[in-house]
């Protein structure tokens, strides 16, 4: 007899994904429900107001008008939690080892390539370094104290210029000190930088410090975060 096939993994519904990210964000804002009150409220009476001053007043286009307001207000209910459950998520992770990884590789867009997995690590400290690639140049990453960074950061930057001659490298260090950049900032940080490579030389980029860089994969990662389980899921 003939084994059964698996059945797919169900994803979860639409309703089941505002619900997840509802409780995701409400977490971090506590103000959350009374906001999203307001919003419906504002958008009916929004509509009220329009419907009345529209003639010839109508009680059927009043209720229309209603209508019209309240799903103006659900939809502005759904983009300000939409808004701060990304906020949430940087509250979250923000100081947890693998946040700068996990940011890199999920928010940098086409434009730039990188990995969660850092290129040089301490062991016992749990200070990283990661590293993207993109438009802008190389892009050097420290998380964690910045004192016992130098020598990682320093062996990143001196590889990159080596092998990728004339190109940018900038180094930034997540943190909230001085000349530091916010967890929540990197990605608008980075995307910011002026484009300096065009698309062929980023792939060359690319290809030449993969095929010097020392694998990381045997050293331990940090364990402290997984972001992708601290990310309430968007609504698709």
């Amino acid at each position: 007899m003939a084994k059964r096939a698996p059945e797919p993994e169900k994803r979860p519904g639409f309703f089941s994904q505002i619900k997840s990210l509802f409780r995701f964000t409400r977490e971090v804002y506590g103000w959350l429900p009374w906001a999203q009150i307001a919003i419906l409220v504002a958008g009916i009476l929004l509509g009220l107001v329009v419907g009345y001053l529209i003639p010839p007043f109508q009680v059927w286009t009043l209720v229309l008008w209603a209508i019209t307001g309240l799903m103006l207000g659900v939809l502005g209910a759904l983009f300000l939690m939409t808004r701060l459950s990304t906020n949430a998520m940087y509250a979250k992770i923000d100081g947890m080892p693998g946040a700068s990884g996990h940011v890199l590789s999920t928010s940098l867009g086409r434009n730039w390539q990188s990995s969660d997995t850092p290129v040089g690590i301490n062991p016992k400290t749990q200070e990283a370094v990661y590293r993207a690639v993109g438009r802008g140049g190389i892009v050097v990453v420290g998380e964690g104290a910045r004192g016992r960074l130098t020598r990682l950061v320093n062996e990143e930057r001196s590889k990159a210029q080596r092998v990728a001659n004339g190109v940018p490298v900038h180094v930034f260090y997540v943190g909230h000190g001085d000349d530091e950049v916010a967890i929540a900032d990197l990605s608008k940080t980075i995307k910011k930088l002026p484009k300096a490579i065009n698309k062929t030389t980023m792939a060359a980029v690319i290809r030449r410090i993969d095929s010097v860089s020392q694998s990381v994969s045997s050293l331990p990662i940090p364990k402290g975060i997984d972001p992708t389980k601290v990310r309430a899921q968007r609504p698709r």
